[in-house]
């Protein structure tokens, strides 16, 4: 599990209390359940009106992935996977790797290799893995979005919450000893808005965009990968191929691991 998001948001919102307590103030006066009703509900039926239900309905289950996401994929692993599929489907043919085929885990490589072997036209191929990655970005798409529009509305509804406030505080003031909770009260509002989007929506929607640009590095590289293996690819050059994917850093360990194992 990546803990940068937990940590992170963590982070951001132990130096907001932190530099508070800091200059004197009390974090419980932040505490203004009117508030944060009027900025987080506010902000979700902002954000829902220009998605559907389905999308709404999906969006804790998205907030859940970006906070507690599953385990990455292993690409070094996957490369030398597909090197030794290009290896034995060169010296033993295609169908030489119907057993192989049963034990991969990766659902996507599983598809595309079961294709190959299956004797599909490496267009078609192409056609299919690609189309799959094409979906699985807008679906991506459609949870970053929705919490970084969630990002731009929640300030404008601190600001409604604020201009709600005021009005209360002109409602009094024939008794200006209130007044000056009531203005502090007006501008909680505001600080929630703000501070919800700059340290939770939108990073949350960052996060999702680097997952999703993440994962869909990975399937392209399969994609290639299974492409090289289904035209008899040289598995050295698979290889290579393959590794152009990854980090330098990556690369190098990748490099080095081979040397050591030869």
């Amino acid at each position: 599990m990546d803990l940068a998001t937990l940590v992170g948001i963590g982070l951001a919102l132990g130096a907001v209390f932190g530099s508070m307590i800091m200059e004197g103030g009390n974090p419980a006066a932040l505490i203004a359940p009117p508030a944060m009703i009027l900025v987080i509900l506010g902000t979700l039926g902002a954000t829902m009106t220009g998605y559907t239900m389905k999308d709404a309905t999906g969006i804790a289950k998205v907030f859940l992935k970006a906070i507690m996401p599953g385990p990455p994929p292993d690409t070094t692993e996957t490369i030398g996977q597909m090197v030794a599929f290009a290896d034995k489907a060169r010296r033993d043919g295609l169908l030489a790797l119907e057993d192989e085929a049963k034990s991969i885990e990766d659902p996507f490589l599983k598809r595309g290799i079961q294709m190959a072997i299956d004797g599909t036209d490496p267009e078609v191929v192409r056609d299919v893995l690609e189309t799959e990655v094409a979906a699985i970005k807008e679906r991506h798409k459609v949870g970053a979005s929705f919490f970084a529009n969630m990002g731009a509305f929640a300030p404008t509804l601190g600001i409604i919450g604020t201009v709600l406030g005021l009005v209360h505080m002109l409602e009094n003031l024939s008794d200006p000893s209130s007044m000056g909770p009531l203005i502090a009260g007006a501008f909680v509002a505001t600080l929630w808005g703000v501070m919800t989007a700059n340290l939770i929506y939108l990073p949350i929607s960052n996060k999702l965009k680097r997952s999703s640009a993440e994962e869909v590095a990975f399937k392209e590289l399969v994609l290639e990968g299974v492409l090289a293996i289904q035209a008899g690819a040289n598995p050295r050059a698979v290889g290579e191929k393959l590794k152009s994917f990854l980090p330098p850093k990556e690369r190098e360990d990748l490099d080095e691991g081979e040397r050591k194992s030869a």
